[in-house]
């Protein structure tokens, strides 16, 4: 015990300690013992470490019951969105729990399909593949920057035979966008086509995409109606055309003095038109031959006539005629010979009649000639373009013009240069039925040239922005004054209290010091006297011998110096 004492006595403040009521140091040694084992446990406490976060409610209640069975012990955060697991295990929790599935990831997608089971009807196997595809389709959707969740719904109406009974499918997406952000039209395009183009026999027209307020995105178009992008196609059309008549005419009859206005008539129906059309027959030589068949029999050293005695039989047989319609009389040897090169197969059937007739006055000659010429047919299949313009109206209305101070018309002629440019600039056509309004009238509201600066609209907009940050400036000087600079002051006040505070607790320690040796000196001489009293009392004559000795000692010294 003394040891300890001595080896904690060279601690510097253990002196204080001890000087302390016994209550009290029995209070600081238990906190030094509970603190020596805090920081035992805390040295033994293992480092955890985040194993998956951001979990649902049914995956965290999977996870935490696996991590239960594998005696993994395992924390969650402040907020509760993670699990944490002691960093040493978080390799093979993680391997562990992949072998049995988990997380899931909210949506479960094609391997449903892992797990068929034997026996299974068409109709569950139709369910459960439908079930596949709607969460692939959400897992593929909640891939974009600004959706946090998303439901897919698909109605699939079972095939038939019969075309008048079939039903097109349809879809609905129910999307959980982030907080402050949200989906332009191109993207809810690009959902809408995602989908249709992942189901067979879907029209993009036939999905609905609505956001977690209940806000319907995809704005479906009603009947003879337009939808946002073919209204945008409209609006960015007449928005050129206006564009094209200012950049023209501005430079010319100067800012200010052209207003135009454009309105564009559009086609978005769909066409589609097949037509097969026959041609009556054609003119000889412009027919293609199919096929073609002929038989020639000549017999010169013919016997005599044999048979029944008649007219049929004694003569020659008839010359036969080829073409189905009869070529028109050549009016000339020129018209004959240019006939005669445009149509070569009768050249060739006139030849070989020909060549028979001289056969005929010799012998007996017979020739048959069979030609299957093909059937004229045209079959054309024409598509519509989607999104035609139809027609187009433009209505253009100039100002005066400003000439040596009065405001003067303009005359037929400038108007009709006017015109032509307005119809260059748009793409004016008869055809489509256009027109062209240019009309020259004086301004009510004649914008001065010599604008003030405070009414100049890029003066106001920087105006604007200065006054803007002027004010954000005057919110951080306030909010510096009002709440940083008296908490700053105050930490300053603490901090120079406490040090005034701690100085004059060095210079009480000081005095306390001071007195403390001074009353220790006192007390020392004191007790000097009181022992060189008792000392002469009880021995006065060794006392008076230690005074003989000092004397003759301070006389020696005397005689010396």
């Amino acid at each position: 015990m003394n040891q300890a004492v001595q080896i904690f006595s060279r601690v510097p403040g253990f002196s204080k300690i001890m000087a302390l009521p016994r209550p009290l140091q029995l209070g600081i040694a238990a906190a030094v013992i509970a603190l020596v084992a805090v920081a035992a446990m805390w040295a033994r406490k293992p480092d955890y470490s985040v194993l998956f976060s951001n979990l649902d409610d049914r995956d965290g209640g999977a996870i935490v019951n696996a991590l239960t069975q594998l005696n993994i012990p395992y924390q969650f955060s402040d907020n509760g969105t993670a699990i944490l697991v002691p960093q040493a295990q978080v390799p093979e929790a993680r391997m562990q729990l992949a072998s049995q599935g988990l997380p899931k990831a909210g949506n479960v997608g094609f391997e449903l399909l892992d797990q068929s089971r034997f026996g299974a009807s068409q109709f569950t196997e139709q369910v459960t593949y439908q079930r596949a595809l709607e969460g692939e389709l959400a897992n593929s959707i909640q891939a974009l920057h600004a959706v946090q969740e998303a439901r897919v719904h698909l109605a699939i109406p079972r095939e038939t035979l019969f075309v008048r009974d079939r039903q097109e499918p349809t879809a609905s997406v129910l999307l959980s966008l982030y907080p402050g952000r949200s989906l332009g039209e191109d993207q809810v395009s690009a959902i809408t086509w995602l989908v249709s183009s992942s189901v067979p026999n879907l029209n993009a027209q036939n999905v609905s995409v609505v956001d977690q307020n209940g806000r319907l995105l995809t704005m479906p178009a009603g009947e003879g109606g337009m939808n946002s992008q073919q209204q945008n196609l409209v609006n960015d059309i007449e928005h050129r055309s206006v564009q094209r008549i200012l950049t023209l005419l501005n430079p010319i009859l100067g800012p200010g003095n052209v207003r135009a206005q454009v309105s564009a008539d559009m086609d978005f129906a769909k066409r589609e038109e097949t037509s097969e059309i026959y041609r009556p027959n054609q003119r000889p030589g412009e027919a293609a031959v199919r096929s073609e068949q002929s038989s020639t029999s000549i017999n010169n050293n013919s016997l005599p006539a044999e048979g029944v005695p008649g007219a049929l039989s004694n003569q020659p047989p008839v010359d036969p005629v080829a073409p189905i319609i009869t070529p028109e009389a050549p009016a000339d040897a020129n018209t004959t010979a240019t006939a005669t090169q445009q149509d070569p197969q009768q050249n060739s059937l006139r030849n070989l009649n020909e060549q028979a007739r001289e056969v005929s006055a010799t012998g007996n000659a017979r020739r048959d000639v069979t030609t299957n010429y093909e059937v004229d047919r045209t079959i054309s299949h024409i598509k519509g373009p989607n999104g035609q313009l139809k027609r187009l109206s433009v209505a253009v209305v100039v100002n005066y013009r400003l000439d040596q101070g009065e405001l003067v018309a303009l005359d037929e002629n400038e108007l009709e240069n006017i015109r032509e440019l307005v119809k260059q600039a748009v793409g004016f056509s008869v055809d489509r039925g256009d027109s062209i309004s240019v009309v020259n009238s004086r301004f009510s509201d004649v914008p001065d040239t010599s604008v003030p600066f405070w009414k100049n609209n890029d003066y106001l907009e920087l105006g604007m922005s200065l006054i803007k940050y002027l004010l954000l400036a005057v919110l951080f000087f306030v909010f510096w004054r009002i709440v940083v600079n008296p908490i700053i002051q105050g930490f300053i006040q603490a901090s120079a209290q406490a040090d005034a505070r701690r100085a004059e607790q060095e210079q009480d320690l000081e005095r306390q010091q001071l007195a403390q040796d001074r009353a220790t000196e006192i007390n020392r001489y004191e007790d000097n006297l009181s022992t060189a009293r008792s000392m002469a009392e009880q021995d006065p004559r060794a006392v008076a011998m230690v005074l003989r000795s000092w004397m003759s000692k301070e006389n020696k010294d005397e005689k010396r110096g």
